[in-house]
């Protein structure tokens, strides 16, 4: 098996999975190697090694999230997370609440927790996100704020009863951005809990106070460059009370029972260091090849149409500013069938939505959620540029494209 993909394949999917980083796999490899012990067994040195060595992993983890007084729980990825933070307050004996907010375009490890809940006898409601349909003249930055949540209506569905409440910060078909600190001021008035799946944003945007205006952060190493099968749960509330899923051991405070996937966890910890440290370069880089990408396919396809919150040519000096991923670029090809485009050109990573939906035949509950029909829907890719693409990349899938929807218009009465 090749060690690389072949040199005519472009990986443009970096919201499905990033490659491990080189620097990554390096600070992985002893612990495969050399360290291999297992972190609960503290009676010997190698033991005590290893237990040193994830808490320091952790703790580092925890600043780098700003996060330093909380607690963060090692999973297996953000699914599990998910799973943790929305089970875990839902369920916990002294949880009375019965009320559940999710929002409307949730990545679906929220979407099927949440229907789980409601056979259990909680009341889920989704909460609306602004729609190109809601688009108002008067009020010119409005298309920058598609698939954020209407803060008029949260504030008409919350109340007390509300235990939780689940917002994707960084959305992972069209990219949105949440503005937080309404929503999580909403959320501390009424006393629910509020759960953050930062999947897509960490290691991709600045966090700033994001992760404190949360109870509950979800994520996952493979997202910005790290191992998969590795995430956590952070809390910023260390005495957050959780019923755990996985019993057998006691590990982790009782909150994740399992052995440690210590590999794992300081590839995480690596990964997590990379992005943060070159978060300041990347962001406007990847950015620009989004807009240059964006521009190519504009140029070459007429009636090319963006899905999701719009961006300014020039990279924003004030975080507020960014709507969206800087990587992500969703876009509707006019009368072609978005499988058949990605078809077409067999040497181009695209999708035509979340990887964790893409064996479903229904078109993206994200995209017919921001108001567009189920032909639109179907006619639309997503791109996820990352770390590794270069802008001759970009100008080789952007001629690729445009080959293939030339092609396939044709036959197109």
């Amino acid at each position: 098996m090749s060690e690389h993909p072949p040199n005519d394949e472009i990986y443009l999917d970096n919201h499905a999975s990033t490659a491990v980083d080189p620097r990554v796999i390096e600070a992985m490899l002893p612990l495969m190697r050399s360290e291999y012990a297992n972190a609960g067994s503290i009676t010997h040195e190698p033991g005590r090694r290893i237990a040193a060595m994830i808490q320091e992993c952790k703790e580092q983890m925890l600043g780098l999230l700003g996060a330093s007084g909380g607690q963060l729980v090692l999973t297996s990825g953000a699914t599990e997370s998910i799973n943790l933070a929305l089970f875990g307050v839902a369920l916990h004996p002294r949880q009375k609440r019965r009320r559940i907010l999710v929002g409307k375009l949730e990545h679906r490890a929220v979407l099927d927790c949440a229907r789980k809940l409601a056979r259990q006898g909680f009341l889920v409601q989704s909460l609306d996100p602004i729609t190109h349909d809601h688009h108002d003249p008067s009020v010119p930055e409005r298309p920058f704020h598609i698939g954020r949540i209407d803060i008029d209506a949260f504030k008409e569905t919350i109340d007390d009863e509300v235990c939780l409440v689940s917002i994707l910060l960084g959305n992972n078909e069209i990219g949105t951005l949440q503005d937080m600190r309404p929503i999580a001021d909403l959320c501390r008035a009424h006393g629910a809990i509020l759960h953050l799946d930062a999947t897509q944003a960490i290691g991709k945007v600045p966090l700033g106070e994001l992760s404190l205006q949360a109870d509950l952060v979800s994520f996952s190493a493979h997202k910005f460059y790290g191992p998969k099968g590795v995430g956590g749960l952070l809390m910023t509330d260390p005495d957050l009370m959780l019923t755990p899923l996985i019993v057998g051991g006691g590990q982790q405070n009782n909150l994740r029972s399992g052995t440690l996937n210590t590999s794992g966890i300081v590839g995480m910890a690596r990964a997590l260091a990379i992005a943060s440290e070159s978060l300041e370069s990347e962001m406007p880089r990847i950015y620009a090849l989004r807009d240059q990408l964006w521009q190519k396919l504009r140029s070459s396809i007429p009636g090319l149409r963006l899905n999701g919150p719009a961006w300014n040519k020039d990279f924003p000096t004030d975080p507020k500013e960014l709507y969206g991923l800087p990587g992500n670029l969703n876009v509707q090809f006019p009368g072609v069938d978005g499988q058949s485009l990605m078809l077409k050109v067999p040497g181009l990573a695209v999708s035509s939505g979340s990887a964790c939906t893409a064996a479903e035949p229904h078109p993206s509950h994200v995209l017919t959620g921001i108001g567009l029909s189920q032909d639109q829907a179907r006619c639309s890719l997503r791109f996820g540029i990352g770390r590794f693409n270069t802008s001759e990349q970009i100008d080789q899938a952007a001629k690729k494209l445009a080959w293939a929807y030339s092609q396939l218009i044709q036959f197109v009465a």
